[in-house]
C-alpha cells in the first residue's frame, strides 16, 4: 500500500555490540560467552545471540565509569572477578550479576591478568608492577606476594594439580617464572622466548607445559627443569594457543588413538589455525577454510583467542575484528558466526527474492551477511580493504555490487544455498571507490564513482557461473574536481546523477555526456536520489526541509515519490511529506551519525546503521496506528452517546463514573452541580459509590475548578468530603503540598485539619505567620 502516506515507523529490533575487545570466556556447558564490552561484561546466549545478563555497573557518564581491565570466570562458573582502573577488585555472582565483594588489589599499577586455582578458593592477580598477589576468597585477604618479574604480566596460571602448589607467570621480561604458592618462593625461571609470551598450557600428565609467543615459536618445557625440550618455529607471531584433547580428530589428519603425543592448536597473524605435534616438531594440520583475514602488516593481529569447549567438542576463534567463529573440532566446519562489534556501519542493502537477508558493510574488509529474522551472520571475504558502498539489482534480487578502499568494485551473487560468491572484480579506479549504483530496469550494467573524481560504467558478466572474472569498464569520465560522494541511476536507466564535495550535482547521459549541473549547496553533497515517479532528483536542498541539526547523510523516496526518509549526522531519522515540507516523524534510535539506511520493496521495513555500531530494524505501523485511532474514535463516540443517555435518564452515579473514566472535567462538574441540587448529603452518598482511582481523578479535576470563581464552590465541597479519606490514608495524593496550596481558600477548621495531617504524616515543616489561609508559607 505504497500510495498511502507513511506516518510512523516503530523499532522492532536492535542489534548492538556485545564484545568490544579484551577478555572473553566460554562457560563449561558451552551455552554462553562472557564478553568484555566497554565497561561491563555481557553474558551472551550462543543459540539466541541475546544478552541474558550484564555484569558490572552501567554508567552513562563515561568519565565516572570504573573501567574493567580484565576479568576471570571461576572453574565452577559460579562467580566472576573483575579488576578495575580504580585499583579495586570485585566479586560478582555469575548467575544474577549481583556484586558480592569489593577489595583493593594492593598493586602499584593496573591489574593485567587474573587466574583461579583449580578449587576456586584462591585467585591470583598479576599487575603492571611486576608482582603477583595471591588472594584467599574465603576471607578476601592477601596470603602471598610474589616478586621477581619485571614489567606488565601477560600470563598468570596456577598448575592444575593443586597438590604441586605451583603458580606460573610471564611478564615483559619474556621469562616464565614459577613460584611456590605456600611459601611465595621463586622456584624456576624458564628462559627461551625473546618476545611477549602469549599463552601457557599444561599437559594432562602434569609434567610438561607448552608456551607460545610473539617471537614465532612454540616451546615444550619439562616443568621440573628450566631447559626447553623442543623449540618449534611456526613462522608467524602467535597470539593464542590451546592444548587439544587426546582423542581429537581433524580432517586430513589420520592420527592413531594409541599413539602418544602433545598436540597444540595455535593462531596469530596469518588468521589460520594450525595444529602441531610438539614431540615430533611437525605441523599436522593447517586450516584451509578460514574466514579470518590475515593481519595487514607483519607482526600484527588477526586471531586473538582460541577457546575449546569439551562439552560440545567445539573450538571458537576470536578475531581482532571482534568476530567469534565457532568450529566443530571433528570436521572443523564453521557452525556459527557471531559479530561482537561492527564498528561504524557504512552501508546496508536487502538481498534475495523475499528480502529475508541483508548485507552490511562495516569499517572492515569483510561483508556481513545477516538473516533478517534472527540476525544470524556469515562473513563474506573478498575485498582487501574497507568496504564503503553496496547496491542491489531490482531486477535480480540475488545479485549485488560492492566497492571499497582497495580501489575495486565487485559483483556478487547469492546462491541457492545462501552462500555469497564473487562473480567479478573491477580494478580500473586509482583511489577509494565511495559509491556504486545498479541499473534499475535490467542487470546489464552498474556505475561507480571514486576519489579519483571519475565516473565509470561497468558491464555485468554474461557468464554468471564464472568466479572472480575481470570486469570491463565501458565508459569513464572525469566527472568532478573534488571527491565524488554518491552516484544514482534514474528509474528508466537513461540518466546518471553524481554528487560531489565540490557542492554540485551533475546529470549524465548513458554515454556519460554532461546533461546539466545542479548548483545551490553551500557544502559538499552526501547523497543523491531520483524520484521513482516524477522527473525530480533529490539532493536534500533542491527543495529544502529544515529539521536535521547537522549533515543529512542518506535519503530515500517513499510512497511513490510523495515522501522522503532521511538520516543525519545528528542521529535522527526523519520522514518528510514533499508537498508540505512537513516532518511527519522523527526517531532518535542512534547515538551517532546514521551513515546507512535501506528500505525494502514494499516499504514495510527499514534498517539503519551508524557510527554507534547499532543495527536498528523499523517496521511501518501506519495502518495499525490509523486503525487504532479509528477504533479509539469509535469507542469515544459510543461513550459520548452513553454519557448523554445516562444524563438524560438522570442516572448520575453511572454518568459520573463514565465521565471520570473518559477524563471529562466539564461533564464531571455538571454532574456534581446536578447532584448538589439535592443537597450536600446526596453528593456525599454519591462519592461513596466511586473507587479510589476515580476519587483521585475527581480531586485533580477539583483543583482545576478551584482556579475559577464560578466553579470553586463545587470544588470546595468535594475537598471537604474527601479530606477525611486523605487523613486516614485511604486516598493517596501524589503531591500533597501542591494539592493543599491549590485547594485554598478554606475555613479555619479545614485549615487546622490539614495542618494536623501534614504534621502526622511528616510531609513538610512549615510556619504559620497568621491564621488566614492565604498566609501559609512553606
Amino acid at each position: 500500500m505504497a500510495h498511502i502516506l507513511k506516518e510512523l515507523y516503530e523499532k522492532t529490533n536492535e542489534y548492538t555490540a556485545f564484545y568490544t575487545g579484551g577478555d572473553i570466556q566460554w562457560t563449561t556447558d558451552g551455552g554462553q560467552f562472557l564478553c568484555q564490552c566497554e565497561d561491563v561484561i555481557k553474558v551472551i546466549d550462543i543459540n539466541t545471540l541475546s544478552n541474558v545478563l550484564t555484569i558490572g555497573e552501567v554508567n552513562e557518564d563515561k568519565e565516572e565509569t570504573d573501567q574493567i581491565y580484565t576479568f576471570q570466570l571461576s572453574n565452577n562458573n559460579e562467580v566472576v572477578v573483575t579488576a578495575h582502573k580504580s585499583g579495586l577488585m570485585k566479586l560478582w555472582d555469575k548467575n544474577t550479576g549481583q556484586q558480592k565483594k569489593v577489595w583493593r588489589s594492593g598493586h602499584k599499577g593496573a591489574v593485567a591478568r587474573l587466574a583461579f586455582d583449580s578449587t576456586d578458593t584462591n585467585i591470583a592477580s598479576a599487575g603492571s608492577d611486576g608482582n603477583v598477589r595471591l588472594w584467599d576468597l574465603n576471607h578476601y585477604t592477601c596470603i602471598s606476594s610474589l616478586h621477581g618479574a619485571m614489567g606488565v604480566f601477560t600470563i598468570v596460571k596456577y598448575h592444575p594439580d593443586i597438590s604441586k602448589q605451583l603458580i606460573f607467570g610471564a611478564a615483559d621480561d619474556t621469562k616464565i617464572r614459577s613460584w611456590d604458592t605456600k611459601s611465595g618462593k621463586e622456584l624456576q625461571i624458564y628462559s627461551g622466548h625473546f618476545s611477549k609470551v602469549t599463552s601457557l598450557l599444561f599437559t594432562p600428565d602434569g609434567q610438561h607445559m607448552v608456551s607460545s609467543g610473539r617471537d614465532r615459536v612454540l616451546i615444550l618445557w619439562k616443568i621440573n627443569e628450566s631447559k626447553a625440550l623442543k623449540v618449534i618455529p611456526v613462522y608467524e607471531s602467535i597470539e593464542t594457543a590451546l592444548l587439544l584433547p587426546a582423542s581429537f580428530r581433524i580432517p586430513n589428519f589420520k592420527k592413531k588413538l594409541e599413539m602418544d603425543g602433545i598436540y597444540v592448536a595455535c593462531a596469530g597473524e596469518k588468521g589460520v589455525v594450525k595444529v602441531w605435534n610438539m614431540q615430533m616438531s611437525r605441523l599436522m594440520f593447517e586450516q584451509n577454510n578460514s574466514l579470518v583475514s590475515p593481519a595487514s602488516e607483519e607482526g600484527g593481529l588477526a586471531i586473538t583467542h582460541l577457546l575449546f569447549n569439551e562439552a560440545r567438542n567445539m573450538v571458537s576463534v576470536v578475531t581482532v575484528d571482534h568476530n567469534i567463529i565457532i568450529h566443530d573440532l571433528e570436521t572443523f566446519n564453521c557452525l556459527k558466526q557471531m559479530i561482537g562489534f561492527t564498528d561504524e556501519i557504512l552501508d546496508i542493502i536487502f538481498i534475495g527474492k523475499d528480502e529475508t537477508h541483508f548485507i552490511v558493510a562495516t569499517n572492515s574488509r569483510d561483508l556481513k551477511h545477516y538473516e533478517l529474522d534472527n540476525l544470524n551472520c556469515k562473513i563474506v571475504k573478498g575485498h582487501t580493504d574497507i568496504v564503503l558502498s553496496l547496491a542491489n539489482f531490482p531486477t535480480r534480487p540475488d545479485m549485488f555490487v560492492s566497492s571499497g578502499k582497495d580501489n575495486t568494485v565487485r559483483i556478487w551473487i547469492n546462491q541457492s544455498n545462501n552462500e555469497i560468491q564473487c562473480l567479478g572484480v573491477g580494478y580500473r579506479h586509482t583511489a577509494s571507490v565511495g559509491s556504486v549504483f545498479t541499473a534499475q530496469t535490467s542487470d546489464k550494467f552498474f556505475v561507480s564513482v571514486s576519489q579519483d573524481n571519475c565516473l565509470k560504467i561497468w558491464d555485468v558478466p554474461k557468464n554468471q557461473d564464472a568466479i572472480d572474472v575481470k570486469l570491463n569498464a565501458t565508459h569513464t569520465e572525469l566527472a568532478h574536481q573534488m571527491d565524488i560522494n554518491c552516484v544514482a541511476v534514474s528509474p528508466n536507466d537513461k540518466i546518471i546523477a553524481t554528487a560531489s564535495q565540490d557542492k554540485t550535482a551533475k546529470l549524465w547521459s548513458e554515454d556519460l555526456s554532461l546533461l546539466g549541473v545542479l548548483k545551490g549547496h553551500r557544502r559538499g553533497i552526501w547523497c543523491i536520489r531520483f524520484s521513482p515517479v516524477d522527473q525530480v532528483v533529490c539532493t536534500s536542498s533542491l527543495k529544502t526541509f529544515e529539521g536535521h541539526e547537522s549533515s543529512v547523510l542518506k535519503i530515500e523516496f517513499l510512497s511513490k515519490g510523495q515522501q522522503i526518509i532521511s538520516s543525519g549526522a545528528d542521529g535522527l531519522l526523519k520522514l518528510w511529506n514533499i508537498k508540505t515540507s512537513e516532518s511527519k516523524m522523527s526517531l532518535d534510535n542512534h547515538d551517532g551519525k546514521v551513515w546507512s539506511m535501506t528500505v525494502n520493496k514494499n516499504e514495510s521495513l527499514i534498517i539503519t546503521g551508524g557510527s554507534d555500531s547499532k543495527l536498528v530494524k523499523l517496521k511501518d505501523v501506519t495502518v495499525e496506528r490509523r486503525e487504532k485511532l479509528a477504533k479509539e474514535r469509535e469507542e469515544l463516540i459510543l461513550q459520548e452517546q452513553e454519557l448523554q443517555n445516562l444524563l438524560h435518564d438522570k442516572k448520575l452515579v453511572k454518568a459520573l463514573k463514565l465521565a471520570l473514566r473518559m477524563e471529562r472535567p466539564l461533564h464531571v462538574l455538571k454532574i456534581i452541580n446536578e447532584v448538589l441540587k439535592h443537597g450536600h448529603n446526596k453528593l456525599f452518598e454519591t462519592l461513596k459509590e466511586i473507587n479510589h482511582t476515580q476519587k483521585e481523578t475527581l480531586l485533580r479535576f477539583a483543583v482545576e475548578w478551584n482556579t475559577n470563581n464560578k466553579n470553586c464552590h463545587a470544588a470546595q465541597i468535594v475537598f471537604n468530603i474527601l479530606t477525611p479519606e486523605i487523613i486516614s490514608g485511604n486516598l493517596k495524593v501524589a503531591n500533597l503540598e501542591s494539592f493543599i496550596e491549590a485547594s485554598l481558600p478554606y475555613t479555619e477548621r479545614h485549615f487546622e485539619r490539614l495542618t494536623n495531617l501534614l504534621q502526622d504524616l511528616n510531609f513538610i515543616t512549615y510556619t504559620v505567620n497568621c491564621m488566614q489561609p492565604h498566609a501559609v508559607k512553606y
